[in-house]
């Protein structure tokens, strides 16, 4: 099954860590959409952050690996990791991501 999986991320940061994502294979696509104004609470604050929004193409088989990538390499201690099945898609950019995500490297 296909998934979405959403990130937050510093926007300064955003591109490289995108491209760690698809040099370790856990994913076949990111898309990151920079200039987004984030407002949340945080320890008791309210707060608002420039950042980017990382949609993640990947497979739901390579959640786990994606997660913890994310974790191991995410400036924030709590960062926002959110997976969406995709339900209905182009068959045929189904079977792509397929293929790319956890492809052997080179291939």
């Amino acid at each position: 099954m296909a998934i979405i999986a959403l990130v937050t991320f510093p926007e300064e940061k955003a591109e490289e860590f995108s491209k760690l994502l698809l040099s370790e294979r856990v994913c076949a696509c990111v898309n990151v959409l920079k200039g987004v104004n984030s407002f949340y609470w945080w320890e008791t604050k309210l707060e608002n952050s420039c950042e980017a929004i990382l949609i993640i193409k990947t497979k739901e088989a390579l959640f786990p690996k994606l997660k913890r990538l994310i974790l191991n390499n995410h400036p924030y201690s709590i960062p926002e990791i959110i997976s969406l099945k995709i339900d209905q898609a182009h068959q045929a950019y189904l079977e792509w991501i397929n293929r790319e995500a956890n492809a052997e490297p080179g291939v």
